[in-house]
């Protein structure tokens, strides 16, 4: 039992001390200073001497819960830390205390990096906001937030040596990015009163730094390159290929002017940062430019270097003996992979698991965050249900059922997969309460993923804590999903269909997507429907001229009295609903007679949006053949997951 009589010891002196003793006074209350020998009501902290045979984890701890004391027992001041997160997990409120079961726990983490990244970028969030989610990354053992302090939609750091960052590259004409993306896409002075953004000073940073680190976590700065920096060109022209703003995203590699930039402001970001990674981005270039700018030319040629991929390469090679230089190493995304990865770097990968698949492979470390486990901005119900997101459905037990060993990797190589992390991007998320909605309970599942071995996991005792979690959160002022209200998946995708074309043959006169084949030239037919998500396996994606145009082959003629196919769409990702479809039955594969042309207005304003489509009738036939074309206006894919004959 707690009250406000229990006596506190820690083992350590000065601020370890210090941050010890407020964890534990702000989530119960402050208490009497004892002593080591104290015995009854009391909690002792104690740091013991790490086994030097054995390597055991800085974040290693044991917890010991009688009707006397409490010892949390640790090698570090991180795993004391940790053993008062679950302290104060397990603890119940009383009216004058709090109760905590008797208990023997030892604990330690699965990964070393267990972390969430926050897109500050496309919107931006105070200093304030930052810490609150601090408070709540640690108390779910999170020790590592990334910051994304850069990109197109605004610059977010203080830099001193390039004042046009924060007095023009972080203000926009537009508050919210999607009203902005596609209108002018134009940047403003700080002064001018339409301005809209913000960024964080150089004494913002140190405060949220050292806040974090009051909280066992280290911020990892992003300063996007080559690509995603639009803003820094418009700023800037003389660092892109054209030398004009507002015509490049990508910086001019073969400007050196470039590359003082770039190591000017990441000497700054390293005095802000003591992080180990400085994270350089490096998706998604698009490198046209290049190949017609005479300076990115000259640098191919001088280097000896074969494509534009190398030129990537070349930079970042050429910043990581920068950032080593100083003591650190670079991190980026998967796309560092290609034109050769530098020595040191450390792959975060996203794009799926093979990025860091092919990193581990060449000795290298990974960091796993495919999008389809860890990208938060995706739906977590129904869509039809929540706010705008960006599109696709990532439900917490999806989240939780993620392994970030992949199953193909030997054991030195499972080794050098450093953790997890999840991503927030931010493009449809514009408000704090948003925020807290996408990260939590889902940033849960991740924790667990990243602390917990997976024979140690179980989904129907954690979905009860889940439960009870969401209210904790509630009541100490997050704005959670409601997860007692979850929908859950689409009712068709949680069984097989029957009906008179399963399995048939499928013939494709324009193909499917290599991006999006789900199970091949099967899907059709094969009696499973899509969920919420275009990604999930189930859908089959076209973007060729036709789009979609299918013959079934029912092997003999028979009566038929419905054609039924889903379209999805998502405007996010131009995915649009058919603007017209066209259904024609054969007996001879040859010569068809339409049975239904049909014209349909398309709904831009509904981003996210699934329609059936039915023929009802009366037919005979043995060949059924499935046109589907978009609109001229918006020539983006068609998806759709089964043609359903009855």
């Amino acid at each position: 039992m707690l009250s406000e009589k229990t006596k506190l010891y820690i083992d350590l002196k000065g601020e370890e001390e210090c941050i010890l003793r407020n964890c534990l006074e702000q989530y119960f209350f402050r208490m009497q200073k004892g002593k080591k020998r104290d015995t009854k009501n009391t909690i002792i902290l104690s740091v013991t001497k790490n086994n030097k045979k054995h390597k055991i984890s800085p974040e290693r701890y044991t917890l010991s819960v009688t009707p006397q004391t409490v010892l949390i027992q640790a090698t570090s001041g991180a795993g004391l830390f940790y053993g008062i997160q679950t302290l104060c997990q397990l603890a119940q409120p009383l009216a004058n205390g709090f109760s905590i079961a008797s208990t023997e726990i030892e604990d330690e983490p699965r990964f070393a990096y267990r972390g969430f990244m926050l897109d500050v970028s496309r919107h931006f969030f105070s200093k304030e906001f930052v810490k609150k989610q601090i408070d709540a990354l640690a108390f779910y053992k999170i020790n590592r937030l990334h910051l994304h302090l850069t990109d197109a939609a605004g610059w977010r750091v203080e830099i001193k040596k390039y004042p046009l960052l924060t007095d023009f590259a972080a203000w926009r004409t537009e508050g919210k990015w999607k009203k902005w993306w596609n209108g002018d896409r134009k940047y403003l002075y700080f002064n001018d009163p339409k301005a809209a953004g913000g960024y964080y000073t150089q004494d913002d940073i140190r405060e949220i730094v050292d806040y974090a680190r009051e909280h066992y976590i280290t911020v990892i700065p992003e300063i996007e390159m080559p690509a995603h920096s639009e803003e820094v060109l418009a700023a800037y022209p003389q660092l892109s290929c054209v030398g004009e703003p507002y015509k490049n995203a990508d910086f001019c590699i073969g400007n050196e002017e470039t590359f003082e930039f770039l190591e000017g402001v990441l000497t700054e970001i390293m005095e802000l940062f003591p992080s180990e990674y400085i994270h350089i981005g490096g998706d998604e270039a698009g490198k046209a430019a290049w190949k017609e700018c005479p300076k990115c030319l000259r640098r191919m040629k001088e280097e000896q270097l074969t494509n534009v991929d190398e030129l990537q390469s070349y930079l970042i090679h050429r910043i990581e003996l920068f950032l080593n230089a100083h003591g650190r190493k670079l991190l980026g995304w998967d796309e560092i992979l290609q034109g050769g990865l530098a020595p040191n770097a450390t792959v975060m990968s996203w794009r799926g698991e093979q990025g860091g698949i092919s990193a581990v492979q060449s000795g290298h470390q990974a960091i796993m965050t495919p999008g389809k486990y860890c990208y938060f901005d995706a739906y977590q119900d129904a869509p039809h249900t929540q706010p705008e997101a960006i599109g696709g459905y990532l439900p917490l037990k999806k989240v939780y059922d993620y392994n970030p060993i992949p199953d193909s990797l030997s054991a030195k190589q499972a080794n050098l997969i450093r953790g997890v992390q999840a991503n927030l991007w931010t493009e449809y998320v514009s408000e704090p309460s948003h925020v807290e909605y996408m990260i939590y309970p889902r940033l849960l599942a991740l924790a667990e993923v990243a602390w917990s071995q997976p024979e140690r996991k179980s989904w129907n005792d954690f979905y009860q804590r889940a439960l009870q979690a969401v209210d904790n959160l509630k009541s100490r002022g997050y704005h959670p999903f409601d997860l007692k209200k979850e929908i859950g998946s689409r009712p068709e995708a949680t069984h097989p269909i029957s009906h008179l074309a399963l399995d048939k043959k499928v013939i494709y006169h324009a193909p499917y997507h290599n991006a999006y084949p789900a199970k091949g030239d099967i899907t059709l037919t094969d009696g499973i429907r899509g969920d919420w998500t275009y990604t999930d396996g189930a859908w089959q994606g076209f973007i060729s001229p036709k789009r979609l145009d299918i013959t079934i082959d029912m092997e003999t003629e028979m009566n038929i009295q419905t054609i039924t196919a889903d379209f999805m769409q998502v405007t996010g990702a131009e995915i649009y609903l058919p603007a017209s479809v066209v259904i024609s039955i054969s007996s001879d594969g040859n010569i068809f007679t339409e049975l239904m042309r049909k014209d349909y207005e398309v709904d831009l304003q509904q981003p996210i949006r699934l329609k059936t489509i039915k023929w009802k009738g009366s037919a005979s036939a043995r060949y059924i053949r499935y046109q589907a074309c978009a609109t001229k206006q918006h020539r983006g894919w068609i998806f759709t997951d089964e043609i359903i004959v009855q």
